[in-house]
């Protein structure tokens, strides 16, 4: 798996080497961002998107840096660093450099990926934006959160609608059907509605789920055609509704580890007209299983235990998974390698049949797990389906040649004679079933980034393949071994040995590094003990099978002078390559990957033996080379068969089946440790290689100084020449130029002359026009003057005579007001006074009718009274002054404050003169209900001094006797309450409750003081105060009446302003509907 690292990089490339997915479980890239420092951390990604074409893919992290991915052209770029982490993002607009970003604030935005610039910045969200749907047409996007949804226009950023919804009932998702103008709303209470876009009129509603169906919908999904709608939650349940028929289609339930559904989509198909069959689920143990919603099969899973999806997204055009998992990394998969287990080779002919389970209904449907099967069919017209029963004794040796994936060596070998080669289709699948290869990604992995190895550097100087593809492929194989096993970077024919099968393999390194590895250690044992000479000893073991079969042969190649390192050490480092077809050398190698190590040896002794007759012919070492390093004429079925025959002939003495080693296939995790050279060479090699090199570096960087200094000195000479010939010519122009400079002079000093004279003329004409200008313009200044005079006197005359009638006006508003307040005044004291002789003569009365034997209660009284009428009557002359001079000084403020008024505002018309008289008016009423205030504040304090001289008289007759004194006490107490009360009759807040208090009080006294001796008609005991208690209502009451009154009437007026007030505000703030799309 390539793994990249975006570190502090902002633009790159996504991976180094061309991705393999089909040996990597579909994965072609894992990216991650890391930072380094000293708190080296990963930040985790969060969300991503694909753009419309499904090439481009968006990514962001929580840090809010995000990233565009071009998977085409292998290239990933920072486009914006939001410093805020991203909630949704969307890369579909109808332009295709923007894209939308939801940010933790509550906002979304607008960015451009060329300009990296904001683009709009949209507000409207009280909590978090989960989801972004954008319209089929890119122009407008609607943006979802929990408690509302908002409809946005992309050309202008403006909100068009929003979706209002009350607060018990929250939003799960709303977005676009694709490809229609219909907008879907899926809430938290399982309903569904269907809006129309252009007028956001509610379409349908889709019904309620199966009764007793406890599925809470939270993830939903819709086919590209808009005719299916998926709903997934808290349940291993997913519904299907047909959105034609608003009808629940299917329930599919998922596999029993599969508790609740996180996410869902549908996976995209070129061929399927827009109704996905492929339903993509990811459920809470992060691994997603697409499963086919007609036959509920399951196609293929993503994702682990160990390495969980956290969430996904599927390209538009169904190339492309982008899975962001659980560690915070980027994974991006590769559909078409996911589903290539349709191209695999077909299982075996036999089925298994199982019963139905009775529990399931036909809505719903079990996903049943395996992979997909394909039609297959032999050659024969008829296909025989035939049980195989594992018999209960099997042998060691069956259990040796089993192979992976159900294969059989010993079945395999019998087919081999049978038809003498595999199937070409099959071939592949069946070495890597008789080889075991690991596929050891992580090993090879890192392997490939330790990089070019020294000795690989300069390949192509030595090998100059066209392709540069292969050499690329060869040069990382070549190093790859190298880092593997430091004597394959010294091996001169390595190349030669795994070219074969680096062409073989090119598409798939893992694969090709591990057959050549594999090769290397059972096939090319004891090869590398003699490094760097050729494997005497195996070259040895192909000279004695020749030397029992073939002994005339061997004798001429002796006689010639040939040796086994001319007629098979060629075949055995290029592995036949050079002598075989393509289609030969992988007949041979079915045969040899199928047999013991020791069938290659023979197979060279059987090449030679059957190449007798032209190799007798020759007598000459170079034929020999000659003859095994190209093609010849030779039948390799008969070699083949002729290297069987060795096989069982050969005795056991001389078989190099006694000298090597059985198959043994590589290990897993980890490739085996390969050490069987001598050691010390290869180091010694190394070093020299090393030292040679590391002394060629410095010759050619010695070799570079000289280059440069002999530059830099063959510059600075032309430079220097260049630098003395410029000054030459400078000295030649400066000469030319001093001449004629001389001259121009001259010329100048001339022309100064006659410039000078014209000069003198021309300031004498000047002088001459200013003062006859300033003349004029004097006489014109002064004629001005005169006439702004005039004008002003004129203006001051009309302003006097508008002043003046304007004051006279005035003067007789103000007379007219006043006039009006003294006769309110006078109407105000008349009533004052009746209303107080009223309550006097009353008060009389009573007195008098009741202390007719109590002549010195009656004096006192009478004093009191006196002096209650004298307070009264000074406190009211006293306001009266107070007001009138507050009057007269008001109107004089007043006429002050009109007079300057005018004077600075003489623009103004009548009118607004009429207003500002309104204004000042309304002053006047302000300052009358505050003199008010100050005539009551003055009635206080009279009744204040009232009450000290009361108690002054009280004290002076508390000398008497003790009967008299309580009496006296008495009716001072009652006398104490009545100020008081007078004292604060207009006040308000407090009145009527102390006049409440006050009868209260005054009945229980009452009460506790009985009547021994009753009064007659005719006589008054000085102790009864019955008198002098029935007196004081008769007063009091009749002010309390008016009291009652006015206070009856302000409280009415109150309640109709509230009213009002509250019609007002009702207007005003009225709620809005609920679940109602609002502008």
């Amino acid at each position: 798996m390539q793994s990249t690292d975006l570190g502090n990089k902002e633009e790159g490339k996504i991976w180094h080497r061309k991705p393999y997915p089909a040996a990597q479980q579909g994965v072609i890239a894992n990216i991650i961002h890391s930072t380094t420092g000293y708190h080296s951390k990963t930040i985790r990604f969060l969300h991503a998107a694909f753009d419309s074409s499904g090439d481009s893919l968006l990514a962001g992290d929580h840090q809010g840096n995000v990233y565009v991915f071009d998977l085409v052209g292998n290239r990933f770029k920072l486009v914006q660093r939001t410093t805020q982490a991203c909630t949704a993002l969307a890369f579909n607009l109808r332009r295709k450099t923007e894209f939308l970003v939801a940010l933790a604030d509550y906002s979304v935005k607008c960015f451009d990926t060329d300009t990296k610039e904001l683009v709009s910045w949209m507000r409207g969200h009280d909590s978090s934006v989960s989801s972004i749907s954008v319209h089929g047409s890119g122009r407008y996007a609607v943006t979802t959160s929990a408690d509302t949804a908002q409809l946005w226009d992309l050309d202008t950023f403006q909100r068009k609608r929003k979706l209002n919804v009350r607060q018990s009932v929250g939003i799960q998702k709303v977005f676009f059907l694709p490809l229609s103008n219909t907008i879907i709303s899926c809430f938290k209470d399982n309903s569904v509605f269907a809006w129309e876009f252009d007028t956001l009129h509610c379409k349908y509603q889709l019904p309620s789920p199966i009764e007793g169906s406890s599925l809470r919908y939270k993830v939903f999904a819709a086919t590209r055609d808009g005719r299916v709608l998926a709903a997934g939650g808290k349940s291993n349940h997913v519904h299907l509704w047909c959105l034609e028929s608003r009808q629940l289609l299917r329930i599919i339930q998922m596999p029993t580890k599969v508790r609740s559904v996180r996410h869902i989509e549908f996976l995209a198909d070129s061929f399927d007209g827009g109704s996905n069959q492929v339903l993509g689920v990811l459920s809470q143990d992060s691994i997603m299983r697409f499963i086919n919603i007609r036959t509920c099969k399951l196609v293929f899973d993503v994702g682990s235990h160990e390495e969980g999806i956290s969430t996904a997204v599927i390209s538009p055009n169904g190339r492309y998974i982008a899975a962001v998992m659980e560690n915070g990394s980027l994974n991006i998969y590769s559909i078409q390698a996911l589903t290539q287990e349709l191209n695999k080779p077909p299982p075996p002919l036999f089925k298994v049949i199982e019963e139905s389970s009775k529990g399931t209904t036909k809505l719903t449907m079990r996903v049943t797990s395996g992979r997909p099967e394909r039609p297959w069919k032999s050659k024969g017209d008829k296909v025989h389906a035939k049980m195989f029963r594992l018999q209960p004794n099997v042998s060691l040796e069956n259990k040796e040649n089993e192979l992976p994936d159900g294969l059989n060596k010993k079945r395999l070998q019998s087919l081999l004679k049978g038809f003498g080669e595999y199937p070409a289709k099959y071939r592949m699948f069946i070495w890597r079933s008789l080889l075991q290869l690991p596929e050891n990604h992580l090993a090879f992995s890192s392997l490939l980034d330790k990089g070019t190895h020294s000795a690989f550097v300069h390949l192509q100087n030595e090998y100059p393949i066209k392709s540069r593809k292969l050499l690329r492929v060869l040069q990382r194989t070549l190093s790859a071994l190298a880092h593997w096993s430091a004597i394959f970077g010294e091996v001169p024919y390595i190349a030669l040995l795994a070219f074969p099968f680096v062409k073989l393999f090119q598409n798939n390194q893992l694969i090709c590094f591990e057959v050549v590895v594999t090769v290397i250690v059972n096939w090319c044992q004891h090869w590398f003990e003699f490094f760097p000479n050729p494997p005497i000893n195996v070259l040895s073991m192909v000279e004695n099978i020749l030397a029992h079969h073939d002994k005339e042969l061997l004798q001429h190649l002796m006689n010639c002078n040939v040796t086994s390192q001319v007629y098979a050490w060629p075949l055995l480092e290029t592995m036949f390559s050079e002598v075989l077809t393509r289609e030969e050398w992988l007949k041979m190698f079915d045969n040899v990957f199928s047999n013991h190590p020791s069938y290659l040896l023979v197979l060279v002794a059987a090449y030679v033996i059957c190449s007798r007759a032209p190799l007798l012919h020759c007598n000459q070492r170079e034929d020999f080379e000659y003859f095994f390093h190209h093609r010849n004429n030779l039948d390799i079925s008969a070699v083949m068969k002729e290297a069987y025959h060795l096989m069982e002939c050969t005795p056991a003495d001389i078989h190099p089946q006694r000298l090597l080693d059985d198959f043994v296939p590589l290990t897993k995790g980890q490739y085996p440790i390969f050490n069987k050279y001598p050691k010390f060479i290869v180091d010694y090699q190394s070093q020299e290689r090393e030292r040679i090199r590391q002394d060629e570096i410095e010759y050619l960087r010695e070799r570079q100084l000289v280059h440069e200094m002999e530059a830099e000195a063959a510059q600075r000479r032309v430079d220097d020449e260049t630098w003395y010939r410029k000054q030459e010519l400078l000295r030649e122009a400066e000469e030319q130029r001093r001449k004629i400079l001389l001259k121009e002079e001259e010329k100048l000093a001339a022309q100064r002359q006659r410039l000078a004279a014209v000069k003198r003329e021309l300031k004498v004409k000047e002088l001459q026009l200013l003062e006859a200008a300033r003349r004029r313009f004097l006489k014109y200044q002064q004629d001005q003057r005169e006439m702004e005079l005039n004008r002003l006197d004129d203006e001051i005359a009309r302003k006097a005579t508008m002043r003046d009638r304007e004051t006279a006006a005035t003067v007789r508003d103000v007379e007219v007001r006043q006039m009006e307040l003294e006769a309110q005044r006078r109407l105000f004291e008349q009533k004052l006074v009746k209303e107080q002789e009223m309550a006097t003569q009353e008060v009389k009365g009573e007195l008098n009718a009741s202390r007719r034997k109590a002549e010195l209660e009656d004096q006192l009284l009478q004093r009191l009274i006196e002096a209650e009428q004298d307070g009264e009557r000074r406190a009211r002359t006293l306001a009266e002054e107070h007001l009138a001079k507050t009057d007269q000084e008001l109107i004089d403020a007043d006429w002050r404050a009109q007079v300057l008024r005018k004077q600075r505002c003489e623009d103004l018309d009548r009118e607004a003169c009429y207003q500002e008289l309104a204004k000042h008016l309304h002053g006047n009423k302000v300052t009358e209900s505050e003199l008010l205030d100050t005539l009551r504040e003055e009635e206080a304090k009279k009744w204040e001094e009232v009450l000290e001289k009361r108690e002054q008289v009280a004290a002076e007759q508390a000398i008497t006797a003790a009967l008299d004194a309580n009496r006296k006490w008495l009716l001072e107490r009652e006398m104490n309450d009545a100020v008081e009360l007078s004292a604060k009759l207009q006040d308000d807040d407090g009145y009527f409750e102390r006049l409440r208090d006050l009868r209260t009080s005054r009945t229980e006294q009452g009460r506790q003081t009985p009547c021994k001796t009753p009064s007659q008609p005719g006589n008054v005991c000085l102790n009864d105060s019955s008198a002098v208690n029935s007196s004081l209502p008769l007063s009091l009451d009749r002010g309390r009446q008016n009291l009652e009154s006015r206070e009856r009437d302000l409280m009415a007026e109150v309640r109709q302003l509230r009213q009002k007030l509250m019609s007002q505000a009702r207007v005003k703030y009225a709620p809005p509907p609920d679940a109602q799309w609002s502008s």
